[in-house]
């Protein structure tokens, strides 16, 4: 009888030891997981971020486009009569990513711009392996990137988000040439101005996952500098990989709103 007491006894004690081991170790990644991610926009200012804005020189915030405020970084037209054709982008200069996983949320805001396209409404993209921004034209709309074009609902009918698009580049989606210049996802519709959360897997050329409110909504692979929207200094690269680059946002015409902007690095 107590032969099989402490049977008993050093059964239950294994199993105890077990679920403290595995809850220790459960608890170790989602604290390295958490500790992994690195914030690249403090929520006080624009350092380590730079603008380009078409027809302006590299670095030029015209019109205060780009700003901080309540802690997010606002793309504004508060100073703006028209649009005039000033597509911007405001880039993450620190350093090139390669193989990563971003993190954002973004939401629109306000009135579409006087003189914007009509496309542009609720119309923003996050740029993945952009070129330097120092190389850009000075009258180029986008950069050398694929674009994780990030929309939203007018109302009424289906708009998704997330989807692709390709300035300056080729991608294959389910193995073959995408051969439309913007693609979209199997995301939902956000008719409502709420925020919107967005995360992009990227492992350099080779997949990239695009995953909305926790959903994976589209992958796509081999991004290559090709198709119709290549300026006219990246002529003799068409064709190459492209691997790596910076992470960009965009200023269309609408005024948009981006915060908890995170990285973390895919090794």
């Amino acid at each position: 009888m107590k032969k099989q007491i402490r049977s008993i006894f050093y059964f239950l004690f294994s199993i105890f030891a077990i679920l403290i081991f595995v809850n220790f170790v459960s608890e170790k990644k989602a604290k390295d997981f958490q500790e992994n991610w690195e914030t690249i926009f403090n929520g006080k200012d624009l350092s380590g971020w730079d603008m380009k804005i078409r027809y302006h020189s590299y670095g030029e915030n015209y019109n205060n486009t780009f700003k901080v405020e309540n802690g997010n970084l606002k793309v504004s037209y508060e100073n703006y009569d028209s649009f005039e054709n000033k597509f911007g982008h405001i880039f993450y200069t620190k350093r090139k990513f390669k193989n990563y996983h971003l993190s954002l949320e973004y939401k629109f805001s306000g009135n579409h711009l006087k003189g914007a396209p009509g496309w542009s409404v609720k119309n923003s993209g996050i740029m993945l392996h952009c070129q330097d921004p120092s190389t850009m034209l000075i009258d180029q709309e986008f950069p050398v990137s694929a674009e994780v074009q990030l929309l939203g609902g007018l109302g009424e009918g289906q708009r998704t988000t997330a989807n692709v698009c390709s300035p300056g580049t080729d991608v294959d989606i389910n193995q073959k040439l995408a051969k439309k210049h913007c693609n979209n996802s199997a995301s939902k519709t956000f008719h409502k101005d709420n925020w919107v959360k967005v995360e992009v897997v990227v492992n350099s050329n080779k997949i990239i996952k695009h995953i909305v409110e926790g959903d994976t909504v589209l992958t796509y692979t081999n991004i290559e500098i090709g198709g119709d929207r290549v300026p006219s200094n990246y002529i003799a690269k068409i064709g190459e990989s492209l691997g790596e680059g910076y992470i960009s946002l965009q200023s269309e015409g609408h005024p948009v709103e981006f915060r908890n902007i995170k990285v973390k690095e895919i090794r």
